[in-house]
């Protein structure tokens, strides 16, 4: 009975054995079928196509090309120094121009004869026709403290213009008054006006009594 069995199991397997060795032998058929063969095409003839192709190819290839220097890069020509040169014709014509206008004189002080220029236009007039009878006074601001009066006063001043600071009493209040003038002239009264007017600063004309 115990030789009995031990026949059964060396049957069972050698057929185990036997299917894995086919399992094996199978696996590595599919692995060999599926690589390419590298040298598989390698003894094909070629048609005369292919050859006449390899022909045209190879026909302009030097294999010494990359051991030949480079050609060296075609310089310009220089230029013929003897050719003409052409110049433009210069008329030969003269106009007549006319005489340039007298320059100012040149002071040693030109920041004074700047403030001196200014300073005429707030210059009283000359004495104008009797028939007027009044003076004409320009009143830049009223203010309510000397402070402020004194402020205007001196950007007035870095205009050229000497103005004054006048105290009124209005309304139980004392006012600070910034005038210029007073001016004999109507015009020159104007035309202070207008300087102040082109920098920004209102104004009123008053007249007062002779």
């Amino acid at each position: 009975m115990k030789h009995h069995s031990q026949r059964g199991g060396t049957f069972l397997g050698f057929i185990i054995g036997l299917v894995l060795g086919l399992g094996i032998a199978l696996a590595v058929a599919i692995y060999v079928m599926k690589v390419p063969t590298p040298f598989s095409n390698k003894n094909q003839p070629r048609s005369s196509a292919q050859d006449t192709q390899e022909t045209e190819k190879n026909k302009d290839w030097n294999p010494n090309s990359v051991l030949q220097p480079k050609a060296p890069a075609e310089t310009p020509k220089a230029s013929d120094a003897s050719a003409p040169v052409a110049t433009p014709q210069v008329s030969e014509k003269t106009t007549d121009k006319a005489p340039a206008p007298p320059r100012p004189a040149v002071t040693a002080d030109p920041l004074g004869d700047l403030a001196k220029s200014k300073s005429g236009l707030n210059s009283p007039a000359a004495p104008a026709d009797a028939s007027d009878p009044f003076d004409y006074v320009v009143q830049v601001g009223a203010y309510r403290t000397s402070a402020d009066a004194d402020a205007q006063k001196a950007k007035l001043a870095l205009l050229g213009l000497d103005a004054k600071v006048s105290e009124r009493d209005q309304a139980g209040r004392v006012v600070y008054r910034v005038r210029l003038g007073p001016f004999n002239d109507k015009n020159a009264a104007e035309r202070i006006r207008t300087q102040l007017e082109s920098n920004g600063i209102d104004n009123t004309l008053v007249r007062v009594q002779r």
